[in-house]
């Protein structure tokens, strides 16, 4: 995916990123999904941001350049992976929240075996992370690299009739804002539940 499409307002990133493929390379092998579901998220005027209170350590990440994983650790245990947007020193990111698994399923069932049908192999963001095998050490791995270990494919414009947006999901704060965005019709897309954490 080209980097400038992602240096756009992250809102717009957001809905660029459905219908894109995202590959990581794992040690069972290539696992590829298509995005139907992502949560946007911007600096300084989102509280409901990591980067809310300004650049630290952990969101680094999120101030660019665009097209980079911000991967971060929740609950004690699981991981989310982001992409960066906007340009290099505004902080914003797209959570990538779930997908459809479009490479070779019995690489993703060794690699998700709990999961009870196809559609929950990578359905919520965690799982997601689990099925492409992303951890601390992807954190700032830019997924505009094809040589890179994760890589973000562009693909083909979805339907606009198929795009919904609604509130984000597990935010304390801003929680109406409608920045989560999903493919309607699609089996892997999480179900809302508000919450009291901070997301993205």
């Amino acid at each position: 995916m080209d980097r400038a499409e992602l240096s756009d307002d992250v809102v717009a990133a957001a809905e660029r990123l459905l219908g894109c493929t995202v590959e990581g390379d794992t040690p069972e092998g290539l696992v590829a999904v298509r995005l139907v579901e992502v949560e946007a998220y911007r600096g300084a005027d989102d509280p409901a941001s990591h980067s809310f209170r300004g650049r630290t350590a952990r969101n680094a990440v999120m101030f660019g350049p665009a097209g980079h994983l911000y991967v971060y650790f929740i609950y004690g245990m699981h991981f989310c992976v982001n992409v960066s947007c906007l340009a290099e020193g505004e902080a914003a990111a797209v959570l990538l929240r779930a997908g459809e698994v479009v490479s070779d399923r019995a690489v993703a069932r060794a690699r998700r075996p709990t999961a009870r049908r196809d559609a929950d192999l990578a359905r919520g963001p965690a799982r997601l992370a689990s099925l492409l095998g992303l951890h601390r050490e992807h954190n700032g791995v830019d997924v505009t690299d094809p040589t890179s270990p994760v890589r973000v494919l562009a693909g083909p414009p979805v339907d606009p009739g198929l795009v919904r947006r609604g509130p984000r999901v597990g935010v304390a704060a801003a929680h109406e804002t409608p920045w989560r965005f999903w493919l309607d019709g699609s089996p892997a897309v999480s179900p809302y539940r508000p919450g009291r954490i901070r997301s993205g």
